[in-house]
């Protein structure tokens, strides 16, 4: 008698990502650091992975949200402007903090903008127009949108619109041809998106990658302090940087002093720095965190 074992496969998730710019690098370095290597690397339409139950899939950043909406892609990370724009039916489940950048109006430099009713009647070149539809409608305006896809700020110098509605990142590209930056509608940065529909197990392992995740981000955010505090001043430096729970204390040999250990973050630093300084805190040493599990 011969018996026949089916291994079942282990479940997995298809995550899909942006194929190429900066979105892709920023999502491939959040995988490494969340300890997923990817094997076949990024120039394919898919890739498997080590260290995590994932499969990537490499897309155009505005496909995403539809094939995740399909299921094809339990998940995906893009920016939150496509999410918007394509208006699919998935749950935007979190913000990721990189590749951040705004959603504005642009006007010739020469132009004399007086606010948003100078838009009343002029074309409008995007490659939002959902987005720009739904501004203009909240407030009111009536104007001409046309859909571009391509290189949108040069549509003014060519006579083709009066104004733009487009990505701004550093405001360069807008200097480089003429046009400046008049109205801020939505800020954006990469977000994780869902399918609304994924099975329990799924759905498990997508909150485990997103522990990784919040881990990563929690130590990208924070930074590891020491210093040396005279113990009389204590209580006031503790105040300062109370750390998760509590600081560590630990005595020094030079009898009046301890080492105190905590977590910083990383914005509150440089405010900090000072006061720690008059309250007698020496010998301070800042190192990053690799990750950090609250």
């Amino acid at each position: 008698m011969y018996l026949i074992f089916i291994m079942k496969e282990k479940e997995k998730i298809t995550l899909a990502i942006q194929k190429s710019g900066r979105l892709s690098e920023g999502s491939v370095s959040l995988l490494k650091k969340c300890g997923i290597k990817i094997q076949n690397g990024t120039g394919h339409l898919k890739a498997a992975t080590t260290g995590f139950p994932l499969e990537l899939i490499f897309l155009r950043d505005d496909d995403i949200p539809q094939y995740v909406a399909d299921g094809v892609a339990d998940a995906g990370i893009l920016g939150f402007n496509e999410v918007l724009e394509k208006d699919c039916l998935v749950d935007t489940i979190y913000q990721l903090g990189f590749s951040r950048c705004r959603i504005s109006v642009a006007v010739p430099r020469d132009v004399d903008y007086p606010g948003r009713q100078y838009l009343s009647g002029k074309r409008i070149a995007t490659s939002y127009p959902g987005i720009l539809e739904k501004y203009l409608a909240e407030h009111g305006i009536a104007a001409e949108i046309h859909p571009i896809s391509g290189s949108v700020e040069v549509t003014p110098a060519l006579g083709l619109a009066d104004a733009i509605f487009e990505i701004v990142s550093s405001g360069g590209t807008l200097i480089s041809n003429g046009l400046k930056e008049v109205e801020v509608v939505l800020k954006s940065e990469a977000v994780m998106i869902a399918n609304r529909n994924l099975s329990p197990g799924k759905s498990a392992l997508l909150e485990k990658l997103m522990f990784r995740i919040r881990a990563v981000q929690a130590a990208d955010n924070n930074r590891y302090i020491l210093l040396n505090a005279p113990n009389e001043n204590l209580d006031t430096i503790i105040s300062l940087i109370p750390g998760m729970k509590s600081p560590t204390i630990l005595p020094l040999a030079m009898e009046g002093w301890s080492s105190l250990h905590s977590v910083i973050s990383e914005t509150d630093f440089w405010e900090v720095i000072d006061k720690l300084k008059e309250a007698g805190a020496q010998g301070i040493l800042v190192i990053p965190i690799e990750k950090m599990v609250l």
